[in-house]
């Protein structure tokens, strides 16, 4: 699935908003912000604005040396740059009952602490290719999605309803409310990803390559399973791991 150079650049343009007031109005307006970068040391009546807006949708700002603005937009910023999502972020309990509704049998990928943009677009592509119903992703600590992450997803993250909460323990438990089962991919356990039945509703979580899945997860679910090695490296990519384990849900379910 491919999207056109000029529409990938229409909707990956006007990333960042500069000024006080445009940060204000784009925060009322429901864009979807990414990252807020607010000079160190600002202040005054305005400033006092944003930052109770900033409270009021819960959102947060990185304090940063002038500097750093400077580098990022010769434009007049007054000390304050948004940067955009390029897509909209859904909600996860919006989404499931839609899923069931259509008579289908939900997968959902939760992806934690998985920091690289590259890593993320390329399980998107996968995950878009495979018909899962939506990635799941934490407000914080993770991979965002970034013209990037779009670029390698080849225009997937505008497919796939990409769901961002900050709690995802909380998350996966309303999935296991929801009827859905909970299967780590870890090295974690002595048993393989082909000795689980993915046929029921079914979430699969996913951690970074360097931490892996964190405990708190691990415990939610029903089912730890690790992907058979036989070479020397005993290692894969977190993109290519999702593909081998999506795919194997994908084979079990006839689709």
């Amino acid at each position: 699935m491919s999207f056109s150079n000029s529409n990938s650049a229409k909707r990956e343009s006007n990333q960042m908003v500069f000024g006080i007031r445009a940060v204000m109005e784009a925060i009322k307006s429901g864009k979807e912000i990414e990252a807020l970068f607010i000079q160190r040391g600002l202040g005054g009546g305005l400033f006092l604005e944003l930052k109770s807006l900033l409270q009021e949708y819960n959102l947060t700002a990185q304090q940063v040396p002038i500097e750093k603005l400077n580098r990022i937009t010769t434009k007049n910023h007054q000390g304050v740059i948004g940067v955009i999502s390029p897509i909209t972020y859904q909600k996860i309990e919006d989404i499931i009952p839609q899923v069931f509704e259509a008579g289908k049998v939900p997968l959902v990928l939760v992806l934690d602490s998985i920091t690289d943009v590259r890593n993320m677009g390329a399980i998107a592509r996968t995950a878009e290719c495979a018909g899962v119903d939506a990635i799941v992703i934490p407000s914080k600590g993770s991979a965002q999605v970034t013209p990037d992450a779009i670029k390698t997803s080849a225009g997937a993250l505008f497919k796939i309803p990409v769901c961002r909460h900050d709690n995802l323990v909380q998350t996966v438990k309303f999935l296991q409310e929801s009827g859905l089962q909970v299967v780590c991919c870890t090295e974690k356990t002595a048993d393989s990803i082909y000795d689980v039945d993915y046929t029921p509703p079914t979430v699969i979580i996913m951690g970074s390559e360097e931490d892996g899945i964190r405990n708190e997860l691990i415990r939610t679910a029903e089912h730890l399973a690790k992907i058979p090695m036989f070479g020397e490296i005993a290692s894969l990519n977190v993109s290519v791991s999702t593909a081998v384990i999506v795919y194997e849900a994908i084979r079990q379910r006839g689709l």
